[in-house]
């Protein structure tokens, strides 16, 4: 399984991205309910202009060791 992260223009590692499999079973562990969970607008807003940015410059992407060296700097 391979997670990918998610960074903002200045590099900083701001979400990552599960395999299904992962999630179904996270989901199954927690007891989790996507159905019930309200996303705040700003929140749904904020992830589309990641995903337009992304796909106008797929290179601002960081591999695992990249955004475990952003998140290790930031403890």
């Amino acid at each position: 399984m391979s997670l990918q992260y998610i960074s903002d223009k200045t590099g900083k590692t701001t979400g990552v991205i599960l395999p299904i499999a992962l999630w179904k079973k996270l989901k199954s562990i927690y007891k989790i309910d996507i159905e019930k969970i309200e996303i705040p607008e700003e929140h749904i807003l904020e992830v589309r202009e990641r995903i337009a940015e992304y796909s106008q410059n797929p290179d601002i992407a960081l591999d695992f060791d990249e955004a475990m060296d952003d998140i290790e700097k930031e403890l």
